[in-house]
């Protein structure tokens, strides 16, 4: 299924902090509590993005690890090869497009991450196949995404502003049963955990920068809500009305996120 979607790198990069300032868990850290690392492992990254993970796993396993990040995204890999090159070009960047066949020997990697974008692959069995086949025999592929219940608060503002059902999120209405399903027939063992992850906004401000950066006029599965820069302003100010009445009546704003992280074994 090919996913009509586009996001910038600004809008990305600005949940991601978002995430980081308002959250009450970090979610790296459980990351690295879930993964099975050990020292000496060959570790590849999928959807690298601008390396968070690659350097997270840099750090825990004190540069002993062979690391590979691959995203199709040339931008996103020239800002992971800025900070790369800060820690003395110790991660392997390349451009890999999981809707193709991997440039990758089998039998590679013991450990193949793919976080918050797996759910973007057109054809999710072809996908994970790929992934099965650069394991190594009791390697272990990771993911992570959006549950069902991800970030309700937000889906309920947009909801009630805009009075329109809310499209169907390629992460929360693929992740928990196109893709686990897709790597529970493929690998010989899968574990789910959940993580929460309470986002507080101690002001409507941060919400909203937010909501701008998921609802921006470049991501295509918002164009039944909006189609031109007008409309799309039209719906924040809308959206920052209803938010600030439910900010004055709690005095704070609360958007949990539910993630799914899916650890299987070849």
């Amino acid at each position: 299924m090919k996913i009509n979607y586009q996001e910038t790198t600004s809008d990305l990069l600005t949940r991601i902090n978002i995430h980081d300032a308002y959250g009450a868990r970090d979610i790296d850290k459980w990351m690295l509590e879930v993964l099975p690392l050990e020292q000496g492992m060959t570790i590849l990254d999928v959807g690298c993005g601008a390396g968070k993970q690659c350097f997270s796993y840099l750090t825990y396993l004190s540069g002993k690890a062979n690391i590979t990040g691959g995203d199709v995204s040339k931008e996103l890999l020239a800002k992971a090869e800025e900070e790369n090159a800060k820690l003395g070009k110790r991660v392997t960047f390349q451009e890999l497009d999981f809707n193709q066949t991997f440039p990758l020997a089998s039998d590679t990697y013991d450990l193949l991450s793919c976080c918050f974008a797996i759910y973007y692959a057109e054809d999710i069995p072809f996908t994970i196949k790929e992934m099965h086949r650069v394991l190594k025999p009791g390697g272990h592929l990771f993911t992570t995404g959006p549950m069902p219940e991800n970030k309700r608060m937000f889906y309920d503002i947009i909801h009630e502003t805009t009075g329109k059902e809310i499209p169907p999120m390629p992460g929360s209405s693929r992740y928990a049963s196109q893709i686990l399903a897709s790597l529970q027939s493929e690998f010989s063992e899968v574990r789910v955990e959940i993580f929460e992850n309470p986002l507080t906004f101690p002001q409507v401000e941060p919400f909203l920068a937010y909501t701008r950066a998921s609802l921006s006029e470049d991501r295509r599965l918002w164009n039944a809500f909006f189609q031109t820069k007008e409309d799309f302003e039209k719906i924040m100010a809308k959206i920052a009305e209803v938010a600030q009445k439910r900010f004055d009546h709690n005095k704070q704003l609360v958007m949990t996120k539910v993630v799914g992280g899916f650890l299987a074994e070849k």
